[in-house]
């Protein structure tokens, strides 16, 4: 009943907002959520940048790199196909979803938004029904929409079930300017309690939050680290500003995403002169 509710609202929240032209549209949320009105003239700060950037980056590539399907392509044809997870099932109707030819344990993934994730540690015990409405529901929302992220614009909409790499995963997020990777996070209690620690690529620890807390329990330094590095230069060399995405389990690199706003470039870092230094990672043309 609650997820009804605000499906509705958000469904008419995007009707009575999606005749705002973008830049105005982005004025405005951008104020309600950080406070103040961005400089998209002359941006100075990352999250200002940011919303400079949706504005620009548009078409085919970049859609192409965000959908978190399609974007196995572009891994596999940089990378190589080893560092992704196994693709068990995909379609565009959640019901579907052959569940019954399924293993026990597996993750449901929507292509085009955030945090759209079901992991799967027992089919036995979910609940078909509402997991498919929630799919769905899912399917119907439009980011472009919530979001003025351009590349989700025309982005055809999907649902796909991966394979279960491990219990409680850690992802290591590297944020990478111009195909050099600068800074990084590692999340951390994932559906527990949310943890983001930020790192410079050196690994040391920096003092600033974004979002959610430090982990009292400094997350340690992935065994594979340089390699990561590695694979994230060569997976952003194509592009102003990237975040990407692995996961690490039993020493294996797996992919996660690649992603072109940090939370929409809507999130405050605290202290906010952190904003400011990431802002100067990224040298706008």
């Amino acid at each position: 009943m609650i997820y009804d509710i605000k499906h509705i609202i958000k469904r008419i929240y995007e009707k009575t907002t999606q005749f705002i032209p973008d830049k105005l549209y982005i004025k405005i949320l951008y104020f309600v959520r950080m406070k103040k009105f961005p400089n998209l003239k002359n941006p100075q700060t990352y999250n200002e940048k940011l919303q400079y950037l949706k504005l620009k980056q548009e078409g085919p590539f970049y859609t192409h790199l965000s959908d978190k399907y399609t974007s196995r392509a572009y891994v596999a044809e940089k990378i190589g196909k080893q560092y992704l997870a196994k693709i068990l099932w995909v379609g565009t109707d959640a019901r579907e979803i052959p569940f019954h030819k399924l293993p026990k344990k597996f993750v449901i993934k929507c292509n085009h938004g955030s945090g759209y994730n079901i992991i799967v540690k027992d089919k036995k015990t979910i609940n078909k029904e509402e997991t498919i409405k929630k799919l769905n529901r899912w399917l119907s929302n439009d980011f472009w929409k919530l979001g003025r992220e351009l590349i989700y614009k025309n982005m055809k909409k999907k649902v796909y079930v991966e394979e279960y790499l491990a219990d409680n995963i850690t992802d290591y997020k590297f944020f990478c300017f111009d195909g050099k990777p600068k800074m990084m996070f590692i999340a951390t209690d994932r559906g527990i309690g949310t943890k983001f620690d930020f790192y410079d690529i050196d690994f040391n620890h920096m003092p600033f939050t974004q979002g959610y807390p430090n982990n009292p329990n400094t997350p340690k330094k992935p065994k594979q680290y340089n390699k990561m590095i590695e694979l994230s230069k060569k997976l952003s060399e194509d592009v102003k500003h990237a975040r990407i995405d692995f996961y690490e389990v039993e020493g294996k690199i797996y992919f996660g995403e690649i992603t072109f706003y940090q939370f929409s470039g809507w999130m405050p870092i605290i202290p906010e002169k952190y904003d400011r230094v990431m802002g100067e990672m990224i040298k706008l043309d």
